[in-house]
């Protein structure tokens, strides 16, 4: 197996951990919350489940750039980000770097703290609903697409 083939299974293993686990906090979990627990207390029960998950999305986070970096280095595909053809390809990049900042940036930074003071935790954790619904559905696009086109598809 040559180092391509690893990036790419890296690559497609970190990926599916990484938006799995988004799709599952965003379809199951916050759902989940939502009728089982009272409104303000949505927040911190959703704090609660996502500390639990917030350390492997990191490492998927990581590994998703790593590879994609590596793939894109090693076969010199930089032109494709010239080309609007290759869209999946910049929104792969988009949704890492929202990702990125997220995990790294607001989340450790600014957001931790906002829950944990939170004056209207309930609307809060809709506000939260919303964001992770529009990050599935991005990072549902970006996958397709970007299957479509690496094999020809599109």
């Amino acid at each position: 197996m040559d180092d391509f083939t690893i990036a790419r299974v890296i690559h497609v293993a970190s990926i599916v951990l990484w938006m799995g686990g988004v799709a599952f906090v965003t379809m199951v979990a916050m759902p989940a919350i939502k009728r089982r627990s009272a409104t303000d207390d949505r927040l911190s029960a959703f704090h609660g489940l996502e500390s639990g998950f917030a350390w492997q999305a990191k490492i998927w986070v990581l590994l998703a750039g790593a590879s994609g970096f590596w793939m894109t280095w090693r076969m010199d595909m930089w032109d494709r980000f010239l080309d609007i053809g290759y869209w999946w390809m910049h929104a792969m990049v988009i949704l890492w770097l929202i990702f990125m900042a997220m995990l790294f940036v607001v989340e450790p930074l600014f957001l931790h703290s906002r829950m944990d003071e939170s004056k209207k935790p309930g609307s809060d954790f809709a506000k939260m609903e919303i964001v992770h619904r529009v990050l599935t559905l991005f990072g549902i696009i970006t996958i397709m697409g970007a299957v479509a086109g690496s094999h020809g598809l599109i």
